[in-house]
């Protein structure tokens, strides 16, 4: 391999959660190494003072915006890859103006999210949560009624977005004997087919799928893609799961739709974060809540510089990189 010169703007105490020694040794075996020991994210003036000289940025969270003039004096930057998920806060067109390519590590963020999509699945279908604030609440030796207990294996599971997450979570679901849809007009029923999954419109999944999973980006058409409207098509007793983001649901008629009490929901994302303490979703039985945290293992958090460092491998090797992003399909992005 060519000998790069390699900028690792990942301050202190973030670098050491998402880049273990082993994987900063393997970027010292090909690269000069130039580490951020600031503490804190550079700002966009002393990210351009650090550039010069470098042909790699590998970065995460925090990354300034790569704006024209912090990128005048990158004279030698040609890849940024970033430990983290969406590069829509930082990749402007001035960066793909000048040529720089871009590789993200959402796919391996997404891994922790199908995982943890499952696991909420399979709770709305059995309710261990329930039975198990029902025993420490004291109340007399649950009985569980077998006809709102359910297997996962052949149900109808329905995805609305199939990208990195939608893909990893159709594989889990397929493992366990579910039957996989998916709703994505960006992608092929050919392409859905070859990841043993069947496309389908979004009506038909909303009316025919007994577990409904949002993995839809954040884009203007998909901003409240999802509202009263749609929601009244679920089956009674649908499980319906976000861990996408909020912006995909109207919420208001999300809530609407759970005071009813036909349905149950898994939630990860609201329309304000943190989630007011006065929300009403936090006193309704039929919700199952958590902050944000589909995405966050420790697993998950060390793979994130460990993927970005095997495609700079590839880059330098020449090889096409596994997780590029081309500026013709970042609005459709997460």
């Amino acid at each position: 391999m060519t000998r790069i010169s390699l900028l690792i703007a990942i301050p202190q105490p973030l670098r050491d959660q998402i880049m273990d020694g082993a994987t900063l040794e393997r970027a010292r075996t090909l690269a000069d190494v130039t580490l951020n020991e600031a503490g804190r994210n550079w700002s966009g003036e002393e990210l351009a003072a650090h550039l010069p000289g470098q042909d790699v940025l590998l970065a995460s969270w925090g990354l300034a915006p790569l704006t024209a003039e912090v990128l005048a004096s990158a004279d030698r930057l040609q890849l940024v890859a970033y430990a983290a998920g969406s590069v829509k806060g930082w990749a402007t067109d001035a960066l793909f103006a000048r040529g720089v390519r871009i590789t993200h590590a959402a796919s391996r963020i997404a891994d922790s999210v199908a995982d943890y999509t499952l696991v909420l699945a399979m709770m709305g279908l059995r309710r261990p949560q329930d039975f198990d604030r029902q025993m420490k609440a004291g109340e007399p030796w649950p009985k569980p009624v077998c006809l709102e207990q359910f297997e996962i294996c052949g149900k109808r599971v329905g995805l609305l977005g199939f990208g990195y997450v939608g893909r990893r979570t159709a594989a889990l679901f397929r493992a366990v004997g579910a039957e996989v849809t998916a709703y994505d007009p960006y992608v092929s029923a050919e392409e859905m087919a070859t990841n043993g999954v069947a496309k389908a419109a979004l009506r038909e999944i909303l009316t025919s799928c007994q577990i409904v999973s949002v993995h839809l980006p954040v884009t203007p058409e998909t901003h409240h893609v999802i509202g009263a409207d749609e929601l009244a098509l679920l089956s009674d007793g649908c499980v319906f799961i976000n861990t996408a983001r909020s912006w995909v649901i109207d919420q208001d008629a999300l809530l609407a739709e759970l005071r009813r009490g036909r349905i149950w929901a898994a939630l990860d994302v609201y329309d304000q974060e943190p989630l007011p303490r006065e929300h009403p979703f936090r006193t309704l039985d039929n919700v199952l809540l958590s902050p944000h945290v589909a995405g966050m293992t420790a697993d998950s958090y060390l793979g994130l510089a460990a993927t970005m460092v095997a495609d700079i491998e590839r880059f330098v090797a020449g090889y096409p990189l596994l997780f590029e992003v081309r500026q013709d399909s970042l609005a459709r992005m997460a």
